[in-house]
């Protein structure tokens, strides 16, 4: 039986201790807001001899990455942290890090990106890079974060996976909040990381290996890019895998979509991260008035859950879409072109609205989720259409 710790922590104290029980071999990692005391309570980690890491202490982003890069060719467990800005300076190296099929495990402290300048949490940096070939993997909660952190370690090295995750948690709302958190007992989460097992390392493998060689004129390239897509589609069932493996273990379920009474719901929000609480209260508020509202959260954003979404939204009236990010220039923002595509794959017309919101840390009130409930109503009626909206500016 495993051994529980509870604790009240935040969620980059949880990554942190995952990062640490995960007995990773190298972290490389620069600072930066609110990422930082992620880094910063492992270097403690080090400095204690807790663990046998070693940590490197690099001058950018774009440094972290590729020093990440090189130590996961030549064979060892890595990790890293980053936010906003600092994931932006890491894109040439994300693609490479995918390309190159280097199971590294990176939590991003989701944060707004620059211009004007803003420090608070959104998704416009992680919706940035959600195509580059990485597993994606969104928190709600300080223990989810946690659990997530695990569960990509065991992805990313798996045999028919390897690929880097990256594990994400909302800046300053699931970065700095406290809140109680069970910790399982190191024993027990390295038994179920397990070793990693490299399979073509630059050093001490059983024969001369390449890695980031120069691809042919279009040939080459293109089979080995057609490869990767392959590798992310079919990761699905190991990421359910490793998800129900540390349900087992911690008695937490792992679903790719938490769809929260979304069974006989008439108006679903759905949502990523931090946000489905509040989206859950307001609809459980609506309940007690006789309203059928649901959340549906998507917890593994890449591959994109197309399925578990539609089977969560198929029976509703009315779908609304939150989206924390925008794409300029799109219809709709990221996870409503997402979702949209979905629901059209499989002929259902069900009418949705997309909303921008909490854009640079904006508070997601009560208020706010009401409106767009009261919207889909509305929507479902036939006296709204389907376009774009701002929720909660002026």
């Amino acid at each position: 039986m495993a051994d529980v710790t509870v604790l009240a922590a935040t969620g980059n104290q949880m990554v942190a201790e995952a990062f640490r029980q995960a007995a990773v071999d190298v972290l490389a990692a620069y600072p930066i807001t609110p990422q930082t005391t992620i880094v910063e309570n492992y270097a403690k980690y080090v400095a204690d001899g807790r663990v046998h890491t070693e940590f490197v202490a690099v001058e950018s982003e774009h440094s972290a990455m590729s020093a990440s890069v090189g130590a996961s060719a030549a064979g060892a467990r890595v990790a890293t942290a980053t936010a906003s800005q600092g994931l932006a300076l890491m894109w040439e190296e994300l693609y490479i890090a995918a390309g190159m099929r280097l199971p590294i495990v990176m939590a991003n402290a989701n944060r707004a990106l620059s211009a004007p300048i803003n420090i608070h949490g959104d998704h416009s940096d992680i919706m940035g890079c959600r195509d580059s070939g990485w597993i994606i993997l969104f928190a709600e909660t300080a223990q989810e974060a946690y659990d997530n952190s695990l569960i990509s370690f065991r992805v990313a090295e798996h045999p028919e996976v390897q690929l880097p995750v990256m594990t994400t948690l909302d800046g300053f709302i699931t970065t700095h909040a406290m809140e109680r958190c069970e910790l399982m007992d190191d024993a027990t989460v390295l038994d179920y990381v397990g070793q990693r097992v490299p399979e073509n390392p630059l050093f001490n493998g059983p024969g001369p290996v390449g890695h980031g060689m120069f691809a042919s004129l279009g040939g080459s390239y293109f089979e080995l890019k057609k490869a990767q897509r392959a590798a992310i589609d079919n990761s699905a069932p190991f990421i359910q895998e490793a998800g129900d493996a540390w349900a087992e273990v911690s008695g937490r379920p792992f679903e790719f979509v938490d769809a929260w009474k979304c069974d006989d719901a008439d108006y679903i929000l759905v949502v990523l991260g931090s946000a489905a609480g509040n989206s859950r209260v307001v609809a459980e508020q609506l309940r007690a008035e006789g309203i059928k509202a649901g959340v549906a959260r998507i917890r593994l954003y890449r591959p994109f859950p197309a399925k578990e979404v539609v089977a969560a939204l198929k029976g509703a009236k009315a779908v609304g879409i939150l989206d924390r990010s925008d794409a300029f220039g799109a219809e709709y923002g990221p996870v409503g072109l997402d979702v949209r595509s979905a629901l059209y794959g499989e002929g259902l017309l069900i009418p949705t609205r997309n909303y921008i919101y909490g854009l640079g840390g904006a508070d997601v009130t009560l208020d706010a989720i009401h409106q767009a409930y009261a919207e889909l109503q509305e929507l479902a009626a036939g006296k709204l259409d389907q376009s774009l909206s701002y929720l909660g500016t002026r």
